[in-house]
């Protein structure tokens, strides 16, 4: 059959290559980002309770409204923000959705939008899908910080769009005061639209803050916040998240939603609105992974890897400058068939390539799975 690739450059990601090559090999993976444990019991079995009591069939295409006015009590809990939970909260399949469906709606032919590399890696086939063209700023090399600098040079009449992500994946780095004064800044005199995505936004450390979108009154027009239940939940394989918007821009996402996904998994959706109206434990989350994080980093002790700083997720990057001159993907492939460790090369978040001698490790796993991956990495010579 002949047909015209909308997707030409794009091939298998980076995340499939290494747990392919980590599963050929027996090697511990630390590559994809997903927990390797269970959420708890409760929510389990809240599903499972929705699932035998008849709860089957379609939801409302918007999402269960228990579930939206949860997320609606818990935005204004957290962050004081407030958001109408019928007409400015919408429920998706998972994050990596509500991304798609909100490039696709708002992004049209030669639209301009700009990305902070290295970019997760979803955001630019998103943009080039719909014809638009992803101008890519590179974030500060010893901080990740943005240079704000960059991207006011950058911005022009075809700019339309820019994607923030804090906590950052895969750095860490988060973002604050100054940089949402700069994005209020932007927004207005631009009237640019912000794609913040935030789904790691409870996974926060050293008693930080994690300065959320739908706190900002100012930028509610113009932003779109995305969340995702995945990560707080220890839930990724249940793909649900949501957005959080102005009624103008909500109405015109639930336009291409209702045509790309229409209705999001129904049992799930009641199952999280009745956890949720019951418990907060999202904020002992941050405790949680920090001491996943420091005992990764303890026993690194004495390693030939430095750490760089983690402020969010749960993703540790280790330079890897003391060690090797290879490229990191070269090197992240002799980790696994070396030393039977699977971790992530920093380059393929970058569209021009970088000599960066870093990798990114999810230390969302069990201590014991941590301990021998840290026992692992500090074998490398």
């Amino acid at each position: 059959m002949i047909f015209k690739s909308k997707l030409p450059d794009t091939g298998l990601s980076i995340f499939a290559v290494m747990t392919s090559l980590a599963n050929q090999y027996n090697a511990l993976n630390l590559s994809q980002g997903f927990p390797n444990f269970n959420p708890t019991d409760e929510l389990v079995e809240l599903v499972n309770y929705y699932m035998k009591h008849g709860n089957n069939q379609y939801a409302p295409m918007p999402g269960v409204p228990s579930l939206r006015n949860e997320i609606s009590k818990k935005i204004n809990l957290v962050y004081g923000g407030n958001y109408n939970s019928e007409n400015e909260i919408t429920i998706t399949a998972g994050a990596t959705q509500a991304l798609f469906t909100a490039i696709t709606t708002f992004i049209n032919k030669d639209d301009e939008v700009i990305i902070f590399e290295p970019a997760y890696d979803s955001y630019i086939p998103s943009i080039k899908f719909v014809g638009g063209k992803a101008i890519s700023v590179r974030l500060e090399e010893k901080d990740f910080s943005i240079p704000w600098n960059l991207v006011h040079e950058k911005i022009n009449d075809k700019t339309k769009m820019i994607i923030l992500n804090s906590p950052h994946n895969p750095t860490g780095a988060i973002i604050g005061e100054d940089d949402l004064s700069e994005l209020i800044k932007i927004a207005k005199e631009n009237d640019i639209l912000i794609l913040s995505d935030e789904v790691y936004e409870h996974i926060i450390f050293d008693n930080r803050k994690h300065f959320s979108l739908t706190e900002v009154e100012a930028l509610k027009s113009n932003s779109i916040i995305v969340s995702s239940f995945g990560k707080t939940y220890h839930t990724t394989g249940w793909k649900l998240g949501y957005i959080a918007s102005s009624n103008e821009i909500t109405n015109e996402f639930r336009k291409v939603h209702q045509f790309n996904v229409f209705a999001v998994n129904t049992p799930i959706q009641l199952a999280y609105a009745e956890y949720l109206s019951k418990n907060n434990d999202y904020l002992v989350l941050p405790n949680f992974y920090q001491k996943k994080r420091d005992l990764f980093a303890s026993e690194l002790e004495g390693s030939n890897f430095k750490l760089r700083e983690c402020y969010g997720t749960y993703f540790q990057l280790l330079d890897y400058s003391n060690i090797s001159d290879e490229k990191d993907i070269d090197f992240t492939k002799r980790l696994i068939t070396d030393f039977g460790i699977a971790t992530i090369p920093l380059s393929p978040f970058y569209t021009k390539e970088i000599d960066s001698k870093l990798i990114r490790v999810c230390f969302a796993k069990t201590d014991d799975v941590l301990i021998e991956g840290a026992k692992r990495l500090k074998s490398v010579n």
